[in-house]
């Protein structure tokens, strides 16, 4: 059936690039978008373009900012810049902010070393935190997730840290072997976050 409709199947096979979008998810939201008023769509579009175009990485942190923007932490006043916080992206660093307990300043990866699918350390942004660990750094705490992802791309930034004389640390292990921090409630990452230990 969809075959005979290729504008439809040209939308399904659209969707099923979206990365995270569950197979069985994609027929609902093909029908979602068909019954969808055309002036919802178009400022959806809209709003998807401008984001593409006007949302950059941070040159420092790597967090998401306006293009023209300052960070919302590089340049905050008042948090420690001597204190650096390694998550692997946006979501974790997003959980960590809502306990309230974090006054540092951040790192996003971009994702974690994995050969298997192609990801390098090259691919991430680990050669731009080896460079800030040696402008006044005093202690990188590594908050990566513990998966074994996670755990290797945290030995690896370790490594590369040893002779900068840096504090590192990660988070204490009272978050779940294999969980994402960003399914964590509040009060396990801020207690994560407090009773960090030496890596």
């Amino acid at each position: 059936m969809i075959d005979q409709v290729p504008t439809l199947a040209q939308l399904i096979k659209a969707l099923q690039q979206i990365p995270y979008l569950a197979s069985k998810n994609i027929y609902q939201l093909t029908t979602y978008f068909l019954q969808l008023d055309p002036e919802k769509i178009e400022h959806l579009c809209t709003v998807l373009l401008k984001a593409r175009a006007k949302i950059v990485p941070c040159s420092i942190c790597y967090v998401w900012k306006e293009f023209d923007g300052a960070c919302s932490y590089c340049d905050a006043p008042g948090r420690d810049a001597k204190l650096i916080c390694v998550v692997e992206t946006w979501q974790e660093l997003l959980t960590i902010e809502k306990t309230g307990g974090y006054q540092g300043l951040y790192h996003v990866l971009g994702g974690v070393i994995c050969p298997l699918d192609g990801v390098g350390p090259e691919e991430l942004a680990i050669a731009p935190l080896i460079a800030r660990a040696q402008s006044g750094v005093t202690e990188i705490i590594l908050a990566t997730n513990q998966t074994p992802e996670g755990e290797a791309t945290a030995a690896y930034i370790a490594r590369k840290l040893a002779d900068t004389g840096v504090n590192i640390s990660c988070l204490a292990r009272g978050i779940p072997v294999g969980s994402s921090l960003a399914f964590m409630d509040r009060l396990t990452v801020y207690k994560a976050i407090a009773d960090r230990r030496p890596f």
